[in-house]
């Protein structure tokens, strides 16, 4: 008896003079092939299954959800165009081509990462990513067809591998220029998620475009680099006034933010041109909305046994007075001083102020920042700055920053003296999820932890040890 031959099922779509439609389709196990030049047309949803595989090189249209779980493998286009809401679930996959030429007020949703290797087309409709993921375009990636009710509302990232000249990423940012090689340049795109802290930053009462662009770079600027940001009206976020608008610029999720180049008119074209030397977190808003007073320099050092702190400002509006405060564990601040302001000035003006004896305050770092307020009341803070106390009695410390956290986490070490130290993250439960040994110098080490991007929301607890003293702190994932 010759032996049973197992049967894989596999569809295969070769070039067909029109195309093939199925009411709704689940690939449980098999093998899905699309191949160049035939089109698929499913009315309904498509379901690709654990175990199962989907090759993509012509073009896949769907009408309803498009979910994986599987092995995909896409080459060509696939097109998404309903007239009701849909959701695509990439589960892990990325894709060549993503057009979206959906008409209902949904529109796509994608509630997990999406990678996209060649294009993202907006034909109709809106693209919504959850407020946790992003939709990754690769180096030779572009976007094209967004407008008034028709952009990827929520997490766009656009990668660009070797910028040496101005570079447009097509998620409405152009960087680069001035004879400078900035490597690699990431530029993540959050919009229109009415989210203080993620799409857009808080300044007390005041408020920026719902439109935040981040920025890394594989090599810092060594000068002032060319930057074009833009917007729709759809992110104007009940702004009005567009003829004075400014760069605003945030080092991390929690530090307040400082004006970047210089103001210009954006009425007509919602889009700015300036230069920066540092980029980071990067919003839109009238000149003086975010920040009365332009702070351009605040620094903190040890003279003796006294902390001596100097800032200075460019311009000045309404300034009343600065209030210097400090804090032990980079929570809880305490005033120390006030220095009068300007009031309203266009000229700089340079401030110090000596905290004296230092060693009163019985902590290894110190945390210094400024409060600025205005003679109607309003306040805005400075970045914090954290200073170094050299005593005898220094000990072993650790602050977590930004806490709470988003994607990333640094763990600031004050190592009493040079040797191992081991670093551990736990959960509320006890349970260890990533354990470090540092072979760390005396004084202060900033260390890194990018675990920490996938983790859920959550309380976690940051330990450290170095011979037999240890210290843990508590840290927050929003």
């Amino acid at each position: 008896m010759a032996p049973m031959k197992q049967l894989y099922p596999t569809l295969l779509l070769a070039l067909l003079a029109g195309p093939l439609a199925a009411q709704t389709l689940t690939n449980n196990g098999g093998i899905l092939t699309v191949q160049q030049g035939a089109t698929l047309y499913i009315p309904g949803a498509l379901d690709n299954k654990a175990s199962s595989t989907l090759t993509n090189a012509g073009t896949l249209w769907v009408a309803g959800n498009l979910t994986n779980a599987g092995t995909v493998a896409s080459s060509g286009l696939v097109l998404l165009s309903g007239t009701a809401a849909q959701t695509l679930t990439p589960g892990g996959a990325s894709v060549a081509q993503l057009e979206v030429n959906n008409t209902s007020a949904q529109g796509v949703s994608v509630p997990t990462d999406l990678g996209i290797t060649q294009q993202l087309k907006l034909t109709a409709g809106m693209v919504r990513t959850a407020a946790n993921a992003i939709i990754s375009l690769t180096n030779e990636a572009s976007v094209s067809g967004e407008a008034t009710g028709r952009y990827v509302q929520g997490n766009l990232r656009v990668t660009r591998t070797n910028v040496t000249s101005a570079t447009n990423f097509t998620n409405s940012a152009t960087i680069g220029g001035n004879g400078q090689n900035l490597g690699q340049v990431t530029v993540t795109r959050t919009a229109g998620l009415a989210t203080a802290g993620t799409s857009y930053g808080t300044f007390g009462n005041n408020k920026s475009i719902d439109r935040i662009w981040t920025v890394t770079t594989s090599t810092a600027p060594t000068g002032a680099v060319p930057i074009t940001l833009a917007w729709l009206p759809d992110n104007d976020n009940g702004l009005t006034d567009f003829s004075r608008v400014l760069i605003w610029r945030q080092a991390t999720a929690t530090a307040p933010w400082n004006g970047a180049g210089a103001a210009a008119d954006a009425s007509t074209t919602r889009s700015i041109s300036t230069t920066t030397t540092s980029f980071d977190r990067l919003t839109i808003s009238n000149q003086s909305n975010p920040l009365p007073v332009e702070l351009t320099r605040f620094l903190a050092a040890r003279r003796a046994n006294d902390a001596w702190l100097s800032w200075a400002t460019a311009s000045e509006k309404n300034s009343a007075h600065f209030d210097v405060e400090v804090s032990v564990d980079g929570q809880k601040f305490q005033k120390v001083a006030e220095v009068a302001g300007q009031g309203t000035t266009s000229q700089r003006t340079n401030y110090t102020y000596t905290d004296s004896r230092v060693a009163r305050y019985d902590a290894p770092l110190l945390y210094y920042r400024l409060r600025q307020v205005d003679t109607d009341g309003t306040t805005s803070y400075s970045t914090v700055q954290i200073l170094t106390v050299s005593t005898a009695a220094q000990t072993l410390a650790v602050q977590p920053f930004p806490n709470p956290f988003g994607q990333s986490l640094v763990a600031r070490i004050l190592a009493p003296q040079a040797g191992i130290t081991t670093l551990t993250l736990t959960d509320a439960t006890g349970r260890t999820l990533c354990t470090r040994q540092l072979a760390l110098p005396s004084g202060t080490s900033d260390i890194s932890l990018p675990e920490v991007a996938s983790l859920p929301t959550g309380i976690y607890f940051l330990a450290i040890q170095q011979a037999a003293a240890r210290r843990m702190v508590r840290v927050v994932k929003q």
